[in-house]
């Protein structure tokens, strides 16, 4: 199986809220005929009727990739209207959080081939980043297939042990919230100091975004790089020892907000 399969045979989108929308954004982007994409979505967007795709019509019979989207405390209601393919060599690719392989065989079939996945908005830049594990019958070619079509529109990684998945959700999954708000936080704290709303958000924005350019393109860690910002005695270390803080400052606030956001998926999957 492989893309051109994918294009033949179809593809499947069940869901298509925020995430599944970044998705579909970065696959048309990258080439995937808008044809060969099936949506299923209960209230479709307006944006979606202008993309070409196939919106809440007949599925294809035997779709190469069926890719659910939903939130994960409706997934099963989704799975149970595939019965279709619950015996077909579609691959199933899950990304919602929290929602174990063990209960997706036992809504699907043990003996589908299932990929939870775990992506995050910046796809729809092609800027994102996906982590990847696959049930027991899911074999390097259709982990492969799943790579390939992932890496349309991120980065992918694969994670040693379905156990790290939770962490993954909390870390990058939930991630670009949390930078969000920072720049919503640096923005506020330039214009409470007296710059111009446009302006201070402005800043913020180009800040984080070229910072992260940086960190990501520069073979140093981001703590050479945050050191070579910062003179002794000067503006920068003095806004770091704020931040770096050890009772109150951005690491220990970090870890207790990815170490939730772990909790809250590992929570989703025990109902």
């Amino acid at each position: 199986m492989n893309l051109d399969d994918i294009k033949a045979r179809g593809l499947i989108l069940i869901g298509c809220g925020k995430m599944g929308s970044a998705m579909l954004s970065g696959w048309l982007a990258s080439g995937i005929p808008a044809a060969s994409i099936w949506i299923s979505d209960p209230q479709p967007s307006a944006w979606l009727a202008t993309t070409g795709v196939n919106v809440n019509k007949s599925l294809p019979k035997s779709p190469a990739v069926c890719l659910v989207a939903v939130k994960p405390q409706i997934i099963f209601e989704a799975l149970s209207n595939l019965n279709d393919y619950k015996k077909s060599d579609t691959l199933f690719i899950s990304i919602a959080a929290g929602i174990k392989l063990k209960q997706l065989e036992q809504a699907i079939s043990s003996t589908s081939k299932i990929i939870r996945a775990m992506p995050n908005t910046p796809s729809a830049v092609g800027k994102g980043i996906t982590a990847l594990i696959g049930n027991s019958v899911a074999k390097d070619e259709h982990m492969e297939i799943a790579k390939n079509l992932l890496e349309e529109i991120s980065e992918v990684v694969e994670i040693e042990s379905e156990d790290q998945m939770d962490i993954v959700t909390g870390l990058s999954g939930s991630g670009p919230a949390y930078v969000f708000y920072l720049i919503e936080a640096l923005a506020n704290a330039g214009r409470e100091l007296g710059l111009s709303e446009d302006k201070a958000l402005h800043l913020a924005k180009a800040t984080v975004a070229g910072s992260g350019i940086l960190a990501m393109s520069s073979l140093e860690h981001p703590s050479v790089l945050r050191e070579n910002v910062t003179s002794p005695n000067g503006t920068t270390q003095a806004g770091l020892d704020v931040l770096m803080d050890q009772k109150n400052g951005l690491k220990p606030l970090m870890e207790r907000t990815v170490e939730a956001a772990a909790r809250r998926s590992k929570e989703l999957g025990n109902g």
